[in-house]
């Protein structure tokens, strides 16, 4: 068994070294061969690069089942050690089968890239229930981190020890990536002796700029910029727009105040574990103070703009602040600011509510709109170096990528209102426009694939990923597959909103209505069971509850139902007004 070696810097004690010498890394190249391969999901790549680089010490490797329910329980790891949130590699039932104590398994990324070798330790099945409770605070899926437990966390996990081959590469934005030992030696090169970090999934604006120039006066310190960049929250802008922006906002840092370092890290939105988390992390790259908000590493707020219910304001601070004291990094608080136009400023909420101040608020809901209506963005927010680049990202609707998701029962109609607003979109000709009917995926792209639950999944998952792709190219996808269940059309939901918006468009048209259009025969079929798992029939169809937009067929022509999806697309802004003319 390899020795785990350290790297000794200040702030942070020591790191875990998971990488093996090149002699050892060429053999186990060659070794590979004979292993099973496990394809890690892009959470695991990113969990398995902060273990490699040290970034989770003292982890030497995914946890075993004793640090796995030490943590649930305790916050702390099986030896005692302060840890709040379970970094484990989750599999499937088949392939655990296929394991047993001393198995060595080749991990790859999704190029088939192997970054390490893991020896096969512990092997258990996971309470997810517990687990949501003690991590999350809740078991309800309506928080994101549960639902991601509940619905893509496979069932068994495993542990072992790590052998470290090469850390991911990163191809873009190669100056800002930096290693806890790389950033602890650029520190000590240029005499940064006190340094708060700013985490962030988000943009930085005046008010972040303004918070972190605070913070570095108040410790006679440095800052640096921090920004996740593994997998944030849903409805993140995507990275590469963020990382502009912060390259943007860095010329209204002092010169030699601030540096900007990306971090590879999947975020859970756990809240107060998170947050402590995030400290431990933090510290681990040679910190010496962290910012905490007052809703660090809280779920996004919910469609209307308002904070979900999961944890109190400040319950991330009072869990670190109750570890601090086993910790190598202080925490700066940031209490909850507005900007007062009077004062032409940014003051904390207490004080405005002590001296009865006008205040006003502008949410990243509201920016968004703006942005995607092309309205101005107030001058007080932001700047306009970082405007210009989120205008980039937010271009007018009429201008942008969307993707228009049909979604109702085989003889609704969606196929033929899907083909309408094609031919509509094609006879305008302002915009690429692809037409992603259910039955021609199925024949072109999934004609292996079969009607059960799985390959149902499959099948919208690949609309799903063809239309992001489109989406974020600045084209139109228009996508009519049946879509029965929620939790598919989330998923291609949350594939296609980093790049454009998604219109999900529910064909409400009835059980009956549809069985009585059945030219093909198939709701006779499925009554006599000779069509299994017939959705409608013997398999369910789950109800959109928000779709953006509610179509019943009943009672209308082809034509004048499209319509209503027309003028729709014509008031959200989605159609070019000087280009787009209806002929009905």
């Amino acid at each position: 068994m390899a020795t785990k070696e350290f790297f000794v810097q200040p702030h942070g004690g020591q790191l875990v070294n998971l990488l093996v010498d090149p002699e050892k890394a060429e053999a186990l190249k060659t070794e590979s061969q004979q292993y099973l391969s496990l394809t890690l999901s892009q959470r695991q790549v990113c969990d398995l690069e902060l273990l490699m680089n040290g970034a989770f010490s003292p982890l030497a490797g995914f946890m075993n089942q004793a640090d796995y329910e030490s943590v649930l329980d305790r916050v702390r790891l099986a030896d005692g050690t302060v840890w709040p949130v379970p970094i484990v590699l989750d599999v499937d039932q088949a392939f655990a089968g296929k394991l047993e104590k001393g198995t060595k398994i080749a991990l790859r990324d999704g190029e088939g890239f192997m970054p390490a070798v893991l020896t096969v330790e512990d092997i258990w099945q996971p309470d997810k229930k517990r687990e949501a409770e003690k991590v999350y605070g809740t078991t309800s899926d309506a928080h994101p981190g549960v639902r991601y437990l509940n619905e893509v966390v496979k069932p068994v996990y495993i542990s072992g020890q790590i052998e470290g081959i090469q850390s991911p590469v990163h191809h873009d934005f190669e100056s800002f990536w930096d290693t806890p030992q790389e950033l602890r030696a650029l520190f000590r090169k240029k005499g940064w002796r006190r340094v708060v970090s700013f985490q962030t999934s988000k943009p930085m604006h005046r008010l972040q700029r303004d918070i972190t120039l605070q913070a570095a006066k108040d410790i006679q310190g440095h800052i640096l910029l921090h920004p996740t960049v593994g997998i944030t929250k849903p409805g993140d802008l995507h990275y590469y727009a963020r990382v502009r922006c912060y390259q943007a906002i860095r010329q209204h840092f002092p010169q030699n105040l601030a540096m900007l370092s990306l971090l590879p890290l999947a975020m859970r939105m756990a809240g107060p574990r998170e947050a402590l988390w995030h400290a431990i992390v933090s510290q681990n790259y040679g910190c010496s103070h962290m910012i905490i908000g007052p809703r660090h590493a809280y779920p996004p707020a919910d469609a209307d703009g308002k904070d979900q219910p999961f944890y109190q304001p400040e319950q991330s601070r009072e869990l670190v602040n109750k570890f601090s004291k086993e910790l190598d990094i202080e925490i700066v608080p940031v209490e909850a600011m507005r900007y007062v136009p009077s004062k032409d400023r940014f003051l904390p909420a207490s004080v405005i509510e002590r001296e009865g101040l006008e205040a006003t608020d502008y949410t990243d809901a509201q920016l968004k709109a703006d942005l995607s209506k092309g309205e101005e963005i107030p001058s007080w927010f932001s700047y306009p170096e970082v405007v210009r680049e989120l205008r980039k990202a937010y271009p007018p609707r009429s201008k942008q990528g969307f993707t228009l998701f049909f979604t109702g029962l085989s003889g609704s109609g969606k196929s033929t209102l899907a083909k309408i607003i094609y031919a509509k979109m094609l006879e305008a000709g302002e915009r690429p426009v692809t037409l992603l009917d259910g039955d021609v995926v199925r024949q072109h792209l999934s004609s292996e694939l079969g009607f059960s639950k799985e390959h149902r999944y499959l099948n919208v998952n690949r609309i799903g990923y063809v239309a992001s792709e489109i989406t974020k190219n600045r084209g139109i996808a228009i996508c009519a597959p049946i879509a029965p269940y929620t939790q598919m059309r989330r998923s291609v939901r949350e594939m296609i909103e980093p790049h454009g918006d998604f219109i999900e468009i529910h064909v409400a048209t009835s059980l009956e209505a549809c069985e009585a259009r059945d030219r093909k025969g198939l709701y006779a079929k499925a009554r006599r069971g000779e069509i299994p798992e017939f959705t409608g029939i013997s398999d369910p169809y789950e109800i959109p509850e928000q779709p953006e937009l509610r179509v019943n067929t009943e009672g209308l022509t082809p034509m004048e139902a499209a319509q209503d999806i027309y003028l729709y697309l014509l008031r959200e802004g989605y159609l070019d007004t000087q280009g787009v003319q209806s002929d009905g």
